[in-house]
């Protein structure tokens, strides 16, 4: 599907949103699936950190985010979602500059982010956007695979990028 920039909008989540959020993240096949529950609390409790991208009024795009309580210059981004038709068109990397530019991140310098090895189309967003923010960007294990309840879950590696320069968030 080729679609313009101005053609998407992006937009905070709201509770409604959260059928249509848990079904895009069921569909990646590549994200942990969390409760509808958890979507719709992420719409009422954090709209301020997270976004959604319609197209046609449809969502085809999401971020889920939080500032750290005890460091607000980090944002954590929990995970982005993007609709099979519009994967390798820069959907994921305009998710997440637009979230940068939110008020709510107005003071943040840093984001971090857990990825593991076989999410290679995560790895390759966020290594795009620490290039595009000349950012230092550091990876370390962040859980083990041991940690999780699941013996299948892989471990997670934490992805910290920064500090940037705000003018390098177009």
């Amino acid at each position: 599907m080729d679609v313009s920039p101005s053609e998407l909008k992006f937009r905070k989540p709201c509770t409604q949103d959260g059928a249509g959020i848990w079904d895009l993240v069921r569909e990646t096949d590549v994200l942990d699936l969390n409760s509808a529950y958890c979507y719709l609390m992420l719409g009422k409790y954090f709209p301020d950190t997270c976004l959604v991208a319609e197209y046609e009024q449809k969502i085809i795009g999401f971020v889920s985010a939080f500032l750290l309580p005890q460091n607000p210059e980090i944002v954590f981004v929990w995970q982005v979602a993007v609709a099979g038709s519009m994967r390798k068109k820069g959907l994921g990397t305009m998710l997440l500059k637009e979230l940068l530019k939110r008020k709510a991140c107005e003071k943040v310098r840093f984001l971090e982010t857990t990825v593991t090895l076989s999410n290679v189309a995560s790895q390759s967003l966020f290594c795009r956007l620490a290039r595009d923010t000349r950012s230092r960007l550091e990876v370390t294990v962040c859980f083990p695979a041991n940690l999780f309840p699941k013996s299948n879950h892989e471990t997670e590696f934490l992805f910290h990028i920064g500090p940037w320069q705000r003018e390098l968030i177009k």
